[in-house]
C-alpha cells in the first residue's frame, strides 16, 4: 500500500468541538493518545465513516470523504474494535469469526485459518461467546476484524476495560500482529506503557485538535516504580513521537 492516510474534521457534537488534522503512514501502528475527553474516539469514529462531520479522508490515494465524496460506514474498508467486544452472543466463537468474513467482497489477504493461528482461537471455536474471558473476547472481536479484510484496523482502547491479567494475555497477541500483518492500525489509549510497547507513533490530541508532541501539555505520569524494560520502552516511543531529551 502506497501513500499516507491524512485528513481533517471540523464540527461540533454538543458542547464538543472537533477540529483535527492528521497524517500517517499506511503501515505499522500509530497511537492516538491524549487526555480523557480529547477527542480520540471522536476522531476514530469519523475515520470509520460511524459519525458524519465536515472534512476529508484519503487513504492511500483513495478519497473516502471530501467536497463531493461520503463512502458510508459500510462501504469504508475497515474493521473496528471497541472497548467492549460486541460479539454476536447467538453465535459460536467460529460463527463469529465467520460473520466477520461474510461481511467483505474484498480479496482474501488473511484466511480463516491464518487469523485462528494468530490470535491463538482454535480451542475456543465451539464456545459460545458468553462463556470467554475478557482477554478472549477481545481477540475474538480482532479477529472478526481481521477477517473482514479491513485497509485499515481502527482500535479504541481495545484493553481498556480489561484487568491487568487479561491485558498480559493479549498483548502478546497485538505485537504478533503488528510483526506478521501489513494491515495499518490506528490505536487510541491513554496508557503510555500500552503504546510503548506496541506503537510505531503518536500523535497526539488534546482539545479536539492534533497537537505537537509536547510533553508539556500532558500531566506526565511518574515514573517511580517503573522497572527498568518499561522505562526504556517509554523512552523509545518518546522518540518515536519527536521528543528528544531537553539539553
Amino acid at each position: 500500500m502506497s501513500g499516507m492516510i491524512d485528513g481533517a474534521f471540523e464540527g461540533r457534537l454538543g458542547a464538543f468541538a472537533l477540529d483535527a488534522e492528521f497524517s500517517f503512514p499506511p503501515s505499522g501502528i500509530t497511537a492516538l493518545s491524549g487526555p480523557s475527553g480529547s477527542g480520540k474516539t471522536t476522531l476514530l469514529r469519523c475515520i470509520a465513516g460511524l459519525t458524519r462531520l465536515a472534512g476529508r479522508l484519503t487513504v492511500a490515494g483513495e478519497a473516502w470523504q471530501d467536497g463531493r465524496t461520503f463512502l458510508p460506514a459500510h462501504r469504508r474498508p475497515v474493521g473496528v474494535v471497541f472497548q467492549e467486544a460486541s460479539l454476536l452472543e447467538h453465535l459460536t466463537v467460529r460463527g463469529n469469526l465467520a460473520y466477520g468474513a461474510k461481511r467483505t467482497r474484498a480479496k482474501v489477504e488473511i484466511g480463516f485459518d491464518d487469523t485462528v493461528e494468530l490470535l491463538g482461537l482454535a480451542p475456543l471455536l465451539g464456545r459460545a461467546v458468553g462463556a470467554l474471558s475478557g482477554g478472549e473476547r477481545q481477540r475474538v472481536a480482532l479477529g472478526r476484524a481481521l477477517l473482514s479484510q479491513p485497509r485499515l484496523l481502527l482500535m479504541d482502547e481495545p484493553l481498556s476495560s480489561l484487568d491487568a491479567g487479561a491485558k498480559a494475555e493479549i498483548l502478546p497477541y497485538l505485537e504478533r500482529l503488528h510483526r506478521t500483518l501489513a494491515i495499518p492500525a490506528l490505536y487510541v489509549s491513554h496508557d503510555a506503557a500500552e503504546i510503548a510497547r506496541l506503537a510505531d507513533r503518536v500523535l497526539y490530541m488534546r482539545g479536539g485538535r492534533i497537537v505537537a508532541g509536547d510533553p508539556e501539555r500532558f500531566a506526565a505520569p511518574s515514573l517511580e516504580g517503573l522497572d527498568a524494560a518499561t522505562r526504556d520502552g517509554l523512552a523509545r516511543a518518546a522518540l518515536r513521537a519527536g521528543l528528544r531529551p531537553q539539553p
